[in-house]
């Protein structure tokens, strides 16, 4: 049977609603703008709570969403197995209404696949968006291997075996496909995630500017366990009561399964009148906020995972001129380069020393500043990701067309 031509692409995310998923919604309305019909299934959260919305020409269809459990395994088979039920009932609806020629998975969690192949005796392409190295992502979270582990290696293995094109973050990402996952290089294309230079401006007045603090450092993302903010609170803890830097703030943008504990943390610690919580932000909010930080801060551990992980935030600090702190982690110094300090060994008290060292030299600040910004404006912004993407459906549109000849009479 010959395959449509490849017009409707169906993105399929569970780990963050969209728009509020700026990766995936800058991938999305770049699809659109170059002539692409698309739909996504995402989950509700965060005040994005409608069904279905047409948003700059992207059919979003939300489900509700069971919240990221804390509580081990269990509370994650129930996340997942709720997700895959939503994912066929709307894919399903989907289909009847405009047939897609591909499913656009956005792990984690890598069961994305399974959607993938149910639709491919239909003629669905699957590209499989690989976000997260879910092996690594679980030893982080529950600190062993065990049947967890494997069950993980080999949902990726079948997430790349069943895609038929890659799309990575990274190089790390790009190099795990080829060795793991046993992916041709021709069909690994590098979409890096970076901002979008037309939203993120360097531009004054937002109402965070009024916190009353010399210096105002920033954190933005989610707050989970592998996101590091446990050392965090530390850090602000051996800042303020050891290096005896009093006069600084920490605003906090996100949200996440973390945060009770982190608050805890910051009360046991007595360090309340430090921090403010803004919950999540999206759209100007977002910008105006982080143009009030003075200092980006990215404090997840160096580990499996996060070594090879490009963090969102610390492009988005860059992309507005801030100097960022975080640990020393391998694509975490290929993505900022010179305007980062790295703190060694998952040490929080190096990271607070890290901080007082900009805290105390405005003048190093904005040359590190100068440095991101001008790494994004040369070669991170979103607009170099742009062409791969578009480079990743043309290869597969071409991929489609030769299976179509191979099978014609």
């Amino acid at each position: 049977m010959t395959k449509p031509p490849l017009r409707h692409i169906l993105i399929v995310v569970e780990n963050l609603p969209v728009p509020l998923d700026r990766r995936v919604w800058l991938e999305a309305t770049t699809l659109v703008k170059a002539g692409y019909q698309v739909s996504i299934i995402s989950p509700t959260g965060q005040g994005w709570i409608e069904a279905f919305e047409i948003r700059e020409g992207v059919h979003i269809y939300r489900y509700p969403a069971v919240l990221e459990g804390s509580g081990g395994a269990a509370s994650y088979v129930k996340e997942y197995s709720s997700a895959l039920l939503h994912w066929f009932r709307l894919a399903r609806k989907i289909w009847r209404e405009n047939p897609f020629q591909a499913i656009h998975g956005c792990n984690p969690p890598d069961l994305i696949c399974l959607l993938a192949l149910w639709f491919r005796r239909k003629g669905v392409a699957y590209v499989f968006d690989q976000h997260d190295v879910c092996p690594e992502l679980y030893i982080v979270k529950f600190q062993k291997r065990g049947i967890g582990y494997w069950l993980m290696r080999r949902l990726e293995l079948l997430s790349y075996r069943s895609a038929s094109i890659v799309i990575s973050p990274n190089v790390s990402f790009h190099d795990i496909a080829v060795a793991r996952g046993r992916k041709n290089t021709d069909d690994i294309f590098v979409v890096r995630s970076a901002p979008n230079l037309a939203d993120f401006k360097s531009e004054l007045g937002s109402k965070f500017d009024q916190v009353v603090a010399k210096t105002l450092l920033g954190y933005v993302g989610v707050i989970g366990q592998q996101e590091g903010m446990e050392h965090m609170v530390s850090a602000a803890h051996h800042l303020v009561t050891v290096l005896g830097e009093t006069d600084v703030h920490f605003l906090i943008i996100g949200f996440g399964p973390s945060l009770a504990e982190m608050k805890q943390q910051i009360t046991k610690l007595k360090l309340e009148d430090y921090f403010t919580f803004t919950g999540a932000l999206y759209g100007p909010t977002l910008v105006g906020a982080l143009n009030a930080i003075d200092i980006g801060l990215a404090p997840d551990p160096c580990n499996a995972m996060n070594d090879i992980s490009t963090m969102n935030k610390v492009v988005e600090y860059m992309a507005l001129g801030k100097p960022v702190v975080q640990f020393d982690l391998t694509e975490g110094r290929r993505t900022a380069g010179g305007a980062s300090l790295y703190a060694a060994n998952n040490n929080p008290k190096i990271f607070a020393e890290c901080i007082k060292t900009l805290v105390s030299n405005p003048e190093r600040r904005r040359d590190m500043g100068k440095i991101g910004k001008e790494r994004v404006v040369c070669s991170l912004a979103w607009s170099f990701s742009e062409p791969h993407l578009l480079a990743a459906y043309a290869h597969l549109a071409a991929k489609r067309a030769r299976e179509d000849r191979s099978i014609a009479p």
